[in-house]
């Protein structure tokens, strides 16, 4: 009997978490190929399909095995396939001595080993996501994607993310002397703009589809309110700047206007920002004065704003 026990033999091959407890998965998309990991027993149960973080493909899981993966499984199998061959062959091995003066002596060694496993890693990702929607922890390169499990994309999770870290600074702001603390309250806000534009970004481009010119999607800036506001009223029928109250929407603009200032003129007032900002306390010539509360509320309106902004393209 052979040693593999069968023509029909069949092979069970576990793929074992990392140290960290994820599993890598690969998009099937040649278009995609995308590589990110998710942690088994979390999640969604009994999903039937899997979505790849980056463009949103749907398909059966066991459409997702990474390359690598697939590798190591056929070599386990030719492993055993190979072990269990030759140590058949091992069985028919013999040895004949020759008889007599001119005796012919016979015999068969066999020689070689099985085929070897080719072992892997998984790859380490650099964000670490825990699903809001349905609780799947994963991990995917960059910070936006959609969920694998029940596809929610995380643009608001993130956004909202930034903003809780943004506010901790602000914290620690108020423990640090005057020049250091403010120098921590002029880096939040700088963080809060760039955290939304990012945001403002990666969700226009989610809900791109639903734009009157898709291909001017990708050209909207969202460090500019006021020309965002335009751009996304245009493409998708969308004002945002309705999402917040007047008060609110003018304290974004000045943050914005404030943020232009600190990262292209070290935060001296000029000439344009008196006209965009309309800041009665600010004079040309002037560094910009940022007080922390101030961000604090910024902080507060981008939340409602990003919130505002995600529910209407997705609607």
């Amino acid at each position: 009997m052979s040693s593999l026990g069968g023509p029909e033999t069949r092979f069970s091959i576990s793929i074992e978490p990392d140290e960290a407890g994820y599993v890598g998965r690969e998009c099937p998309s040649q278009e995609c190929l995308g590589y990110f990991k998710v942690t088994p027993g979390t999640g969604l149960s009994g999903q039937p399909d899997c979505h790849c973080p980056y463009c949103g493909h749907a398909a059966e899981h066991n459409q997702y095995f990474t390359r690598a993966q697939i590798e190591y499984a056929k070599s386990v199998a030719l492993n055993a396939v190979t072990g269990a061959l030759l140590k058949d062959l091992k069985r028919l091995e013999f040895e004949s001595k020759p008889h007599g003066a001119f005796g012919i002596g016979l015999s068969m060694k066999v020689s070689g080993r099985p085929t070897p496993i080719r072992y892997y890693r998984e790859e380490g990702l650099e964000t670490e996501i825990i699903c809001e929607a349905c609780s799947l922890r994963y991990a995917i390169y960059g910070v936006f994607g959609y969920c694998p499990d029940c596809g929610v994309h995380n643009s608001l999770q993130i956004l909202a993310k930034n903003l809780e870290l943004i506010g901790r600074m602000l914290d620690l702001a108020q423990s640090e002397g005057e020049s250091v603390g403010q120098a921590i309250v002029a880096n939040a806000l700088e963080d809060a703009v760039a955290a939304f534009d990012g945001f403002g970004r990666e969700i226009s481009r989610v809900y791109g589809a639903k734009a009157t010119d898709p291909a001017q999607v990708g050209r909207i800036s969202f460090q500019n309110l006021a020309r965002a506001r335009r751009k996304v009223e245009q493409l998708f029928g969308i004002d945002i700047g309705v999402g917040l109250g007047s008060e609110e929407w003018s304290l974004c603009l000045r943050c914005f206007q404030k943020r232009h200032l600190l990262a292209h003129r070290l935060g001296v007032v000029d000439a344009e920002y008196l006209r965009a900002a309309d800041d009665a306390t600010a004079m040309v010539g002037r560094k910009i004065r940022i007080g922390s509360d101030e961000v604090r509320m910024l902080v507060g309106a981008l939340a409602m704003l990003g919130t505002y902004l995600h529910d209407q393209l997705k609607s």
